[in-house]
């Protein structure tokens, strides 16, 4: 189970918020060739004094933290990580040099819900 979280200073909206939860979603099922159902977003907002990065311009910042299998190509989380920021930086006018992506890569069987536990990355759609 992906864990995608998404650390900003903007001001977002209920929808706005929404529609990135629906968009990142996909966007991670489109460049990490899994499915949608056990993906996890969160959206936390903070006031400008809660976060910093050294080289911000003026403007809102927003950091992804992502959860993630281990296994997955460079190729593949880099395609990511470019989609979900320009997503963050068209939904919430955030300049480029404000975005950050972490990711921390887990063992399959990390990762888990009630129903499952997840397993090695196969690549397959799972």
């Amino acid at each position: 189970m992906p864990l995608l979280q998404f650390d900003t200073t903007a001001d977002a909206t209920e929808a706005e918020k929404r529609a990135v939860t629906e968009r990142v979603t996909d966007l991670y099922a489109e460049e990490m060739a899994t499915t949608t159902g056990h993906v996890a977003v969160v959206i936390r907002e903070h006031p400008a004094a809660n976060l910093s990065l050294g080289r911000a311009v003026e403007g809102p910042l927003c950091f992804l933290s992502a959860d993630v299998r281990e296994g997955r190509p460079f190729e593949r989380r880099r395609a990511f990580a470019l989609a979900a920021m320009e997503l963050a930086a068209e939904t919430w006018s955030i300049p480029e040099p404000n975005l950050k992506v972490s990711f921390t890569e887990h063992a399959g069987e990390d990762l888990m819900g009630v129903d499952r536990v997840g397993g090695e990355w196969s690549g397959d759609g799972e």
